[in-house]
C-alpha cells in the first residue's frame, strides 16, 4: 500500500484533534427521500447547510471552492447510484448526474454550487416520482413513455406512437389517460417543455437549434408551447434562470 505511512500520519493527527469523521446520517435521509420521489420533502431541505457540513468535515481540496465542488460530485454520484438501486436506469442516473457534475466544475461562486445541489436533488426526485408512477403502468403505456423520453425530436404524434405500442390510435390514448391521469398529447408537450428547460437553463444553445433537436416544426410553435406549459417564453426563460455565469 504507497499511501499507508501518510495515512497512518492522518489518522493519528485526526485522532489527536478529535476531528475523526463521524457519519453524516442526514445525507442518507435526503437519499431515501430522493429514492422514494419525494419531492415535497426534497424541496424543504437545507442544502446549503448539508453540503457545507460534508465540507467541513472532509478536505478534498486546499482551495475552499475546489473543496466543495469535490463534495458535490461525491453527492451527485451517490445519488445516481442509490437511485439506480431504486429503479432508475443506469445510463439516465449518470448522465444526469454527469450534467449537474461539469456545471459545478464550472461555477466560480459558492452561491452557484449550492444552487446546483438543490437543483440536482429536485430533478432525481422528480424523475423517482415519475418511476414510482410508472411501476404501477401497462407494459404498451411503459414502452410508450420511455419512447417518448428517448425520441423527443422525432415525430410523436398519437398516431405514431400507437405504432410503435401496436395499439389503435384511440385506444392508446384512452388506456394513457386512464393509467397516467394525463392525456398523451400532453405528456408529449410536458416532455418537450422540460427538456427545453434544462438546454435553456445549463447551455448556450440557440432557440432555432432547440426547437428543431426537440420535434418543433417552428420556432414560433416551440414558443406557444413553452408559453403553454410554462406561462412565459423561453428567451423570458433563460434570462430569469441561466446559470452557467455563476
Amino acid at each position: 500500500m504507497k499511501a499507508r505511512n501518510e495515512l497512518n500520519r492522518h489518522l493519528y493527527r485526526q485522532k489527536m484533534d478529535n476531528a475523526e469523521i463521524s457519519p453524516d446520517n442526514s445525507q442518507y435521509e435526503l437519499y431515501d427521500l430522493i429514492c422514494r420521489g419525494d419531492t415535497e420533502a426534497v424541496a424543504a431541505y437545507s442544502f446549503q447547510e448539508a453540503l457545507c457540513n460534508m465540507a467541513d468535515k472532509r478536505t478534498l481540496s486546499r482551495d475552499k471552492l475546489r473543496n466543495l465542488a469535490c463534495h458535490f460530485l461525491l453527492c451527485a454520484s451517490t445519488i445516481a447510484a442509490a437511485c439506480m438501486d431504486s429503479g432508475m436506469g443506469q445510463t439516465e442516473a449518470y448522465t444526469l448526474a454527469d450534467i449537474y457534475i461539469i456545471k459545478a466544475d464550472e461555477c466560480k461562486t459558492a452561491d452557484g454550487i449550492y444552487a446546483l445541489y438543490k437543483d440536482l436533488c429536485a430533478d432525481f426526485a422528480e424523475r423517482m416520482h415519475e418511476i414510482r408512477k410508472e411501476a404501477v403502468i401497462s407494459l404498451h403505456v411503459r414502452k410508450c413513455i420511455d419512447y417518448i423520453y428517448e425520441n423527443l425530436g422525432s415525430d410523436l404524434s398519437v398516431n405514431s406512437l400507437a405504432e410503435k405500442a401496436g395499439l389503435h390510435p384511440a385506444y392508446l390514448s384512452k388506456l394513457f389517460l386512464q393509467e397516467t391521469g394525463i392525456r398523451l398529447k400532453r405528456f408529449v408537450k410536458e416532455a418537450r417543455v422540460d427538456t427545453a428547460q434544462n438546454l435553456l437553463r445549463y447551455t448556450d444553445l440557440p432557440y432555432p437549434v432547440i426547437s428543431t433537436s426537440l420535434g418543433f416544426s417552428t420556432q414560433s410553435a416551440f414558443i406557444a408551447v413553452f408559453r403553454e406549459i410554462t406561462g412565459t417564453t423561453p428567451k423570458t426563460y433563460r434570462e430569469t434562470n441561466y446559470v452557467l455565469h455563476k
